[in-house]
């Protein structure tokens, strides 16, 4: 073959590569050995924790409980220190691909995104160096992903591989959820099923009782809390993403709640 007609085959392939990638989402779609990083897109390591099943992934350091019951399913990962941001990342949208510029290819499905949340936290291990075990250390962008997830994108015997990854928007069905925990005085609430920006920056609630809104601090993940005593009261709230847009969902939480209860929004971010 012709050096340039076997230059033009190579730069085709990359091409193929580039638009497989940013297009596909569970689906392989390219077989090309090329793999320049998309415009946009940010590198780092991924692992895999949780089981076959996801099982091992319920709880979290987002504070979501029941993965599969919330909706967020076996397509979740844990952050590293320098993406959690103290729980402020709960709740977003990445999508994620395996880097074939930097894996071993064996160990790498080509042309293959998936999309996760972030639901947990992947803690640092100081004893361990960050090339060598401790891949949650600051200040490494890792994600410890549901198994299912990363076998999207990696074969199971690697165990560890390079990846590309891009925020994207988060798709969910119907409204935003609210699950009122705590006690009187001590209103800690729960906030689900985001989307868009899917993470919270600042929420305000207001009761039946009052014309004024009442500030709430970020308890811990995605459960924030308020001190003022509004047990019983219609509740409304008005909640900022992380992207800047506000909505305010007007008694959303009806008359004479309980603790434990949950309440589903008409309204969705988008």
């Amino acid at each position: 073959m012709a050096p340039a007609r076997a230059l033009a085959l190579v730069s085709l392939l990359a091409v193929a590569w580039l638009l497989a990638v940013a297009a596909a989402d569970d689906t392989a779609t390219s077989t090309s050995s090329s793999s320049p990083a998309p415009a946009g897109w940010l590198k780092a390591n991924a692992t895999f924790y949780g089981g076959a099943d996801a099982s091992g992934t319920m709880g979290g350091a987002c504070g979501y409980g029941n993965l599969y019951t919330q909706g967020y399913g076996t397509r979740t990962a844990a952050l590293s220190t320098a993406l959690f941001n103290d729980g402020a990342s709960c709740g977003q949208c990445y999508k994620i691909a395996c880097d074939r510029k930097r894996a071993d290819p064996m160990f790498c499905k080509p042309g293959v995104t998936v999309t996760v949340t972030a639901t947990n936290f992947c803690p640092p291990n100081y004893a361990l160096p960050g090339d060598n075990g401790g891949w949650c250390n600051p200040p490494r962008p890792h994600f410890d992903m549901a198994q299912p997830a990363w076998e999207k994108i990696g074969v199971y015997r690697g165990g560890i591989i390079p990846v590309m990854y891009k925020r994207v928007p988060c798709v969910k069905r119907g409204g935003v959820r609210f699950a009122i925990n705590g006690h009187d005085y001590f209103n800690l609430v729960l906030v689900t099923n985001v989307a868009a920006a899917g993470s919270i920056k600042s929420m305000d609630v207001k009761s039946s009782g009052s014309d004024n809104w009442i500030p709430m601090s970020r308890n811990w993940g995605a459960n924030w809390h308020s001190l003022a005593y509004l047990t019983g009261q219609m509740l409304s709230f008005r909640v900022t993403d992380t992207d800047g847009q506000t909505l305010e969902f007007t008694n959303v939480v009806s008359k004479g709640w309980k603790f434990g209860q949950t309440f589903a929004s008409k309204l969705q971010f988008k």
